[in-house]
């Protein structure tokens, strides 16, 4: 129903399923094949052969969306998984509103799957069938779209170069009239400069109310806000009764990771302590986005260091810290994988732990290394963390 609400389901799409059980559905790159090959008679009668056709030629009709069955293959058992997030939230702005007393502005805001037919899928997990999104829709008085576009826009742009190694890497693209959708009354994109060119990350779109209008439209439900304290612009009649305006601000938590993935990792050419050249590969991950924030190493794998080491975790875990106790391999070599997978401090335990109680702190970006009281640890490690 949301997809036919919003026309993104056509009836026709029940003719292309019948086409392609009896085999007379061309691949999308081959639709001009279908009427050079199979005659009216052969797939469906008169006019609704024709609409068929019309579908075919035009792929982006039935293909958008990922098409399944439940039971049995029939035009009533069909189902699609959802393109987007946003379709449920719209749906649930009154009862919303109505449970949470909320009144405009608020927003309503999800994460989760979504499923897309790509017509081409590629650069690993920029453009792939199946992606995790978040979604927002954000519900305001109509008249003040374009103050919270701006206010929308700064936000999430500093959100994203709020975690960035390089924040000039993240810039807004405006969309051209032509190229917005026909609902909507402006658009931006934050895209990020990926290897192979500059990509989008997320749009921040001004729907005006055409969502909640159409599904009003197919529900019959009254979608709209009454705002008993205000006068109606148009009438100077109280109270306003309005459908609100949104700003949806949709990004892509799969492109995030891959975004930002890119953006830490790093090649460093050093020289050994034996004069040789070598290059340290390092992830250079915001503290707040590093699986592991902190890896304890005893030095050796004997004389009481792995038991302190595992006090030392046993703190920063009961501070919610997310910590991992590592013993396997040398130092040196613990480091380097550390510095990999972007765990932003180490704290080494050794001879001087069970003598003075203090441990090494090293930073991965800089790799110095200070003496620290154990003490002073966990206090140290969460202050570094949210600075």
């Amino acid at each position: 129903m949301f997809r036919t609400a919003l026309g993104a389901v056509d009836p026709m799409q029940e003719v292309a399923v019948h086409l392609a059980k009896i085999g007379a559905l061309p691949p999308p790159e081959r639709a001009d094949y279908l009427t050079q090959t199979f005659p009216t008679e052969t797939a469906v009668a008169g006019s609704l052969m024709l609409k068929a056709l019309d579908a075919v030629r035009d792929p982006n009709r039935y293909q958008d969306f990922i098409r399944s069955f439940i039971e049995h293959f029939t035009s009533l058992s069909s189902v699609y998984l959802r393109p987007e997030t946003a379709q449920a939230m719209f749906v649930q702005f009154k009862n919303v509103m109505d449970s949470s007393g909320m009144k405009p502005p608020f927003g309503i805001a999800q994460m989760g799957k979504s499923f897309r037919n790509e017509v081409t899928v590629e650069h690993f997990i920029f453009r792939s069938c199946e992606f995790e999104q978040m979604e927002m829709e954000f519900f305001c008085e109509p008249g003040t779209q374009k103050e919270w576009m701006a206010f929308w826009k700064e936000a999430r742009m500093s959100w994203w170069r709020r975690f960035a190694n390089y924040p000039e890497d993240f810039v807004f693209r405006q969309h051209a009239k032509d190229e917005m959708a026909f609902y909507a009354d402006d658009c931006y994109d934050v895209e990020y400069k990926y290897p192979w060119g500059w990509g989008e990350l997320e749009g921040i779109a001004s729907r005006t109310d055409y969502d909640l209008t159409q599904h009003e439209k197919h529900s019959g439900v009254t979608l709209q806000y009454v705002d008993q304290e205000k006068a109606d612009p148009k009438t100077g009649a109280k109270p306003w009764k309005y459908k609100p305006y949104v700003i949806e601000p949709a990004a892509g938590a799969t492109r995030a990771l891959l975004c930002f993935l890119i953006d830490a990792y790093h090649e460093e050419e050093r020289t050994t302590a034996t004069g040789e050249k070598e290059i340290r590969t390092v992830l250079k991950l915001h503290p707040k986005l590093a699986p592991i924030k902190c890896a304890v190493l005893p030095l050796v794998k004997k004389d009481g260091m792995p038991e302190k080491a595992r006090e030392i975790i046993a703190a920063l875990l009961k501070a919610g810290v997310n910590a991992k106790y590592d013993e396997k391999a040398s130092i040196g070599k613990r480091y380097a994988k550390h510095d990999e997978i972007g765990t932003p401090y180490c704290i080494t335990v050794d001879g001087d732990t069970l003598t003075a109680d203090t441990v090494t702190l090293r930073d991965r970006d800089t790799t110095l290394q200070v003496r620290l009281p154990i003490a002073e640890v966990v206090a140290t490690i969460k202050a570094r963390l949210e600075a």
